[in-house]
């Protein structure tokens, strides 16, 4: 009996060494097949060009003339003006605002 104890445990220690070296052979395997990792390549960087917007023309105070220099600076200010602050913008409008009616 003890002859048959010590023949299992001799099996279970051979069995032990052979799942440790099937470990080690598995890891080298996956190790080898996976591809180093390489970094994804930067996305492309794609310049968008900013319309030209021409600032309103000179408002003189014509009523006829007052919804299109309106837009006019709407538009501009939008495209052009972002960042810029409210009080700003107010200068900045009023300078288009030359001759004529608007002088009084």
């Amino acid at each position: 009996m003890e002859q048959l104890l010590a023949f299992m445990q001799q099996q279970q220690e051979t069995i032990n060494t052979l799942q440790q070296q099937l470990l080690v052979i598995q890891t080298a395997t996956i190790t080898a097949a996976t591809p180093a990792a390489t970094p994804a390549p930067a996305p492309a960087l794609v310049t968008v060009p900013i319309p030209e917007v021409v600032p309103p023309p000179k408002f003189n105070g014509e009523r006829g003339q007052v919804v299109g220099f309106i837009n006019a600076c709407h538009l501009f200010m939008q495209m052009r003006m972002d960042q810029v602050g409210d009080r700003n913008k107010i200068s900045w409008v009023l300078s288009y605002v030359q001759g004529g009616v608007a002088e009084i």
